[in-house]
């Protein structure tokens, strides 16, 4: 008797599913239907055109229901009284608008595509902070271009002890602190560059957030090696010394940035190689290095006619500060990259 049942329910489960096919079957075919009435080597375009002969889509019906998102309220309506609806209610949740239809379902039409990738000449805020670097550096060198001429003239004079020097007005001291801010910016610009170019890296923060952060820890540096000037020139040389060191150092690093500031333009909107850029920097910070060098020596150890001691203060102080830089910015590039 259990038997007699089972086939019993089997023999209806298929006859509802053959009615079921046979009442798809009366209405319109479905696309895989549709498909595979194709040959196997049928174009897209054909594909299409075959789909859209067989099935016909019907306009849509547009609901003539009042609107039920209405909210009760204590203040009447502004419209006139009618039976139609209720005598006091509030606005409508969802505006009277020609294009909303609640009732009809909308879908993406067609394929989703990959998304576009970042690119740095796209990028309006980087393109401002150029165009704003830019703008300072005109203006600085137009307003202060007697102290520039002034600190370059007397960059390769060796000083004088009983020289007269010339003190810097404020705006002077302050256009040169913003091309200072300058070099920092272009050169995290310029590393963000070479890092997106490089090893494609994609951060846990904002792109912007990232260049703030290498403008930070390079301005950083920056400040640490003029307070440590400050400390070895107070211990070991003399103060008039000590500050003409700093005030050169100051104007070096400036014009490092006026330097490299085509570098970054380059990188940004003519696909300029990274080796090349790369090759750029090297030879703009190598020549600044050897000026350095140069200068300490004049300053410190010309008198004294001492060379050793020129190298040992070059490498404290130059260069293991740039080797640090190095593996500060690199450390701080791994902690805010994406580790796949």
């Amino acid at each position: 008797m259990a038997l007699q049942n089972a086939d019993t329910t089997t023999v209806q489960g298929t006859a509802i599913a053959e009615e079921a096919v046979a009442v798809h079957h009366s209405g319109q075919p479905t696309p895989a239907q549709v498909l595979s009435w194709l040959p196997k080597d049928a174009t897209p375009a054909q594909q299409d055109s075959a789909i859209r002969a067989n099935i016909k889509i019907e306009p849509p019906t547009y609901s003539s229901r009042p609107d039920t998102l209405g909210t009760p309220s204590t203040r009447p309506d502004l419209d006139t009284f009618t039976l139609s609806k209720p005598q006091w209610h509030g606005k409508s949740l969802v505006q009277k608008d020609s294009v909303y239809k609640p009732e009809v379902i909308a879908w993406r039409q067609g394929v989703g595509g990959d998304p576009v990738p970042y690119s740095i000449a796209g990028d309006n805020v980087v393109t401002s902070m150029l165009l704003g670097c830019f703008v300072i550096a005109m203006v600085a060198i137009a307003q202060s271009k007697q102290f520039i001429l002034r600190q370059a003239k007397n960059f390769f004079y060796v000083p004088r002890s009983k020289t007269t020097e010339i003190s810097e007005t404020s705006n002077e001291l302050r256009f040169q602190f913003f091309l200072m801010l300058q070099t920092c910016l272009l050169f995290s610009l310029i590393f963000f560059y070479a890092v997106h170019d490089f090893a494609g890296q994609t951060f846990v923060i904002d792109q912007y957030l990232v260049i703030g952060a290498f403008t930070g820890v390079i301005a950083a540096y920056f400040l640490v090696k003029i307070l440590a000037y400050w400390l070895v020139g107070w211990v070991f040389f003399d103060k008039k010394n000590t500050l003409q060191w700093i005030k050169a150092f100051l104007f070096l690093v400036a014009t490092e940035g006026v330097l490299i500031y085509p570098l970054a333009m380059f990188m940004a909107y003519f696909d300029l190689e990274s080796e090349s850029a790369v090759i750029y920097a090297s030879i703009v910070l190598l020549l600044s290095k050897l000026l350095c060098f140069y200068k300490t020596y004049i300053i410190f150890f010309h008198q004294k006619g001492v060379f050793l001691q020129n190298i040992l203060y070059f490498c404290a102080l130059e260069i293991v500060p740039g080797i640090a830089l190095w593996g500060v910015l690199v450390m701080a590039c791994s902690y805010l990259k994406i580790n796949f």
